[in-house]
């Protein structure tokens, strides 16, 4: 049998994973000198509480290669293999932790991609893979299903405020300024693995729109949009989720669309009002 290994980065949760039979790796956040695992040590909102309050960044760890350990010990005993899906190692230190834990295992089958996002692309990548394990399909046709689609892959996320944008010195301090005054909202997507900005709206409302409008394009509603998954996630607000759940449904009437926690280690860079959509299309 063919393990899925994840880790918390891709939204999905410790119930969920252990639903699907997904083996899920917790993340590390920082705050001065206490340490958290975000699966079992800090939940989401006291992490959001903890974000808002802290005068500094916190600092996000990918986990130590010994935490992949018990599941390859495991994989020994069944004589099962395993694909691990990681996020950009841009943004995560997570797939060199994997590639090291690997590396004590030599006898193993392990296969470690780096799918240059993060949340909840990962998250459909892990459930899709999951789906294969379970119809019989081998680790060779399953990594090649997960590299096939990585080019297929669409990312994008609207920010609620410029402040962790600022703080992480990815804009400047005049930008940050006008952006304030004239309540700039950037569009966020990720290019060659790295959180890039890819427009500027006025206000959330309108860059929310912008956020449908640009799913819209990629997927119009013909019944042949070529869309493979979906996923939006948002820390807080679940009315700006309905929002935009409802457009997505008038606008390319996808009915089922699957919604993930944000991860912090994203949070922390975007700020906790953060949202994101994550499709793959043909």
């Amino acid at each position: 049998m063919t393990r899925i290994i994840g880790d918390t980065s891709s939204g999905i949760t410790l119930e969920y994973a252990k639903e699907y039979g997904i083996d899920l790796i917790p993340q590390y956040v920082i705050f001065g000198e206490e340490s958290y695992r975000d699966d079992t040590e800090i939940t989401g909102d006291e992490f959001v509480k903890k974000l808002e309050a802290a005068t500094h960044l916190p600092k996000t760890n990918a986990p130590p290669p010994a935490l992949y350990f018990p599941i390859f010990d495991e994989m020994r005993k069944t004589n099962d293999d395993a694909i691990i899906i990681c996020p950009s190692i841009h943004l995560s230190g997570t797939y060199r932790s994997a590639l090291n834990a690997k590396a004590e295992y030599p006898d193993l089958d392990i296969r470690v991609i780096d799918t240059g996002i993060v949340g909840c692309g990962d998250a459909m990548l892990l459930l899709e893979a999951h789906r294969m394990t379970k119809a019989g399909i081998s680790l060779d046709e399953i990594e090649k299903m997960v590299m096939g689609l990585l080019p297929k892959v669409k990312f994008y996320a609207v920010v609620d405020t410029l402040e962790y944008l600022y703080k992480g010195g990815r804009i400047d301090p005049t930008s940050k300024f006008f952006g304030d005054i004239l309540q700039i909202k950037p569009v966020l997507t990720i290019k060659e693995g790295k959180a890039v900005i890819f427009e500027k709206q006025r206000t959330k409302k309108k860059a929310i729109t912008r956020l449908v409008e640009l799913i819209a394009e990629d997927c119009p509603k013909s019944g042949n949009y070529g869309l493979l998954s979906l996923s939006l996630l948002e820390s807080i607000n679940e009315k700006e989720l309905e929002t935009i759940k409802s457009q997505l449904k008038e606008k390319i009437g996808i009915q089922d669309i699957p919604f993930f926690n944000v991860p912090p280690a994203f949070m922390v860079h975007a700020g906790p009002g953060v949202i994101f959509a994550t499709y793959f299309i043909d």
